[in-house]
């Protein structure tokens, strides 16, 4: 037993092959909830434009400038939202695409099976696609892009030297001035999103 002990805690204070270290290239992707919480103008009478949760594939893109600082772009297919109102039930449909780019301190040291992160930058949200429903069909729709603070909480597990396991959560500040039949409306988007997925380091 004594023999089994010795091997096992010579095992965890190996020196473990991988490693988030200067120079490395981190490539994430899994699937990201996007859950608005919105507020803003009202609309008629009918309460704020709400717009509603969707989810897609996530893509980040991470180079460590050291072994505790990097720099993250993240990307992700076209999120589709809903609009809705409490009133008038959904009033539009809207796509956009939030890139941000953010500064991140890793916590523990290069050889570290774990990584625990944060992060704090930018995030440009554009737009498109934008169409009326239910009442306001057939009319034109318009939100325009916006600029905004981004921040972020995540965590890499590794599996092998190389493959990682990721999860991580962002915050996004997006306000917007949506154009419609019936008037323009300040809107502030300010989603969470998460996102679970796997990761590469090159």
């Amino acid at each position: 037993m004594k023999k089994v002990a010795l091997l096992v805690a010579a095992a965890l204070m190996a020196p473990s092959a991988f490693a988030h270290q200067a120079g490395d290239i981190l490539v994430r992707g899994g699937a990201v909830t996007v859950t608005p919480n919105s507020s803003g103008d009202d609309v008629l009478g009918t309460g704020h434009l709400d717009v509603q949760s969707n989810t897609q594939l996530g893509l980040t893109f991470s180079y460590m400038l050291t072994d505790n600082w990097g720099v993250e772009l993240l990307g992700a297919t076209p999120f589709s939202h809903s609009v809705r109102t409490a009133g008038l039930g959904e009033v539009a449909k809207v796509k956009h695409l939030p890139p941000s780019l953010v500064a991140q301190y890793y916590f523990g040291n290069a050889q570290s099976k774990v990584r625990p992160y944060v992060g704090a930058g930018i995030n440009y949200t554009f737009f498109f696609d934008e169409k009326g429903r239910g009442p306001l069909a057939g009319t034109d729709v318009e939100a325009d892009d916006s600029w905004g603070l981004a921040a972020q909480a995540g965590i890499d597990m590794a599996v092998t030297d190389k493959l990682f396991v990721n999860g991580s959560i962002w915050y996004m500040d997006i306000d917007t001035e949506v154009t419609t039949a019936v008037g323009n409306f300040d809107t502030s988007i300010d989603p969470i999103g998460l996102m679970v997925g796997l990761g590469y380091r090159f």
